[in-house]
């Protein structure tokens, strides 16, 4: 059985918080730093829902959902875009490309929890 949520985040305090909070929601999870290192791990073995950082080193995240929305395989993995900016042209862009849901840092642990449940289906 595969992961439930791999986290793309470069910045090890969000990580570590993400990892948390998404563990204690009660899934399993993964976390790579760069973008490259995405399209590995997805490529690899797809997780039930990306956590994908727009800032990241060695390709942007826009860049990972750019490549994973055009590959046959990938094209409908959940992605949850997390950006800093929470700039209405990241929002807009990330849509165009196909993300599934957005979330602007500082977040609460209860909207990212609440939208990865959503793009899992567990809604209650």
């Amino acid at each position: 059985m595969g992961i439930d949520v791999l986290i793309a985040e470069d910045e090890p305090s969000i990580l570590e918080s993400l990892d948390f909070i998404l563990r204690r929601a009660g899934w399993s999870i993964e976390s790579v730093t760069d973008g490259e290192a995405v399209l590995e791990r997805v490529r690899r073995a797809p997780p039930r829902v990306l956590v994908l950082d727009v800032m990241l080193p060695r390709r942007s995240g826009f860049d990972v959902l750019k490549q994973l929305r055009a590959d046959v395989e990938t094209r409908d993995l959940p992605v949850l875009i997390l950006t800093a900016k929470g700039q209405q042209q990241d929002r807009r862009i990330a849509e165009e490309l196909g993300a599934d849901g957005f979330v602007t840092k500082p977040y609460s642990n209860a909207e990212v929890v609440g939208a990865v449940r959503q793009l899992l289906g567990e809604n209650d």
